[in-house]
């Protein structure tokens, strides 16, 4: 059995925060997936089914994120797991927004949430890092993450959920590559074979260099040059 485990505060007024993006993964797996219905169970909310052929059990914390591990811990005790089979959704500052990475071990970075689960379980679980950027300074963090997304973020944000829920069943699985894969295949899709790539970067193109957009297909065309010397245009003239 794995525990997903999504990180975030309870309550209405906290749903649309940077810091609730792990509560809104687990949604997105739930609803793609069905599992459910959310049950109060465990200090939180937790919902139970299948990924795949694994069973799984979907947990936010209902505890505030600086005591989510109070929820973990009992959860664990109850189904008799090991830390290895936790998995936590979390806010990573240190990405950049739409970015993400699965980590296992390692300290917990300052973040709360993080602490709390290292304080109750120690630090041999896994870790699906979401990116929400950062402010650019260590004073703006905590109103930054306390704050909701803004709109021009709906749409990345969509797509990672997207995609987060599409690879669920292979990181229910183990397999962390397969589902970075299927996250990858959402917020970057293959471009079509039709259309021009783009710059990246890379070949012979100097740095700085920019791209020319083609003219449009009406354009009138641009006048030859002419190449008569004086005296022949003015003995054209009096043809």
């Amino acid at each position: 059995m794995k525990l997903f485990v999504g990180l975030g505060n309870p309550g209405a007024q906290y749903a649309g925060h940077r810091h609730n993006i792990g509560f809104m993964a687990l949604d997105r797996i739930a609803e793609d997936h069905g599992l459910g219905p959310w049950k109060a169970r465990f200090q939180g909310h937790a919902a139970e089914g299948r990924l795949g052929g694994d069973k799984v059990l979907l947990l936010k914390p209902a505890t505030y994120m600086n005591r989510s591990g109070q929820s973990v811990g009992e959860a664990m005790r109850f189904f008799k797991l090991e830390p290895e089979d936790v998995c936590v959704f979390h806010d990573e500052l240190d990405l950049a927004p739409g970015r993400l990475k699965v980590k296992s071990g390692g300290g917990h970075a300052g973040h709360n949430g993080l602490r709390s689960i290292h304080a109750h379980i120690g630090e041999a679980y896994q870790r699906v890092r979401l990116g929400i950027g950062h402010p650019g300074h260590k004073d703006k963090v905590s109103g930054y993450v306390l704050h909701d997304f803004a709109k021009a973020d709906q749409e990345w944000l969509d797509d990672l959920m997207r995609g987060i829920a599409d690879g669920a069943p292979a990181l229910a699985d183990g397999d962390a590559g397969a589902f970075m894969n299927k996250v990858a295949q959402r917020t970057a899709p293959a471009r079509s074979s039709k259309s021009a790539p783009q710059d990246s970067g890379g070949g012979d193109k100097k740095p700085g260099a920019k791209a020319e957009a083609p003219a449009p297909k009406d354009a009138p065309a641009e006048p030859e040059e002419d190449t008569r010397s004086p005296l022949q245009k003015l003995a054209d003239r009096f043809r």
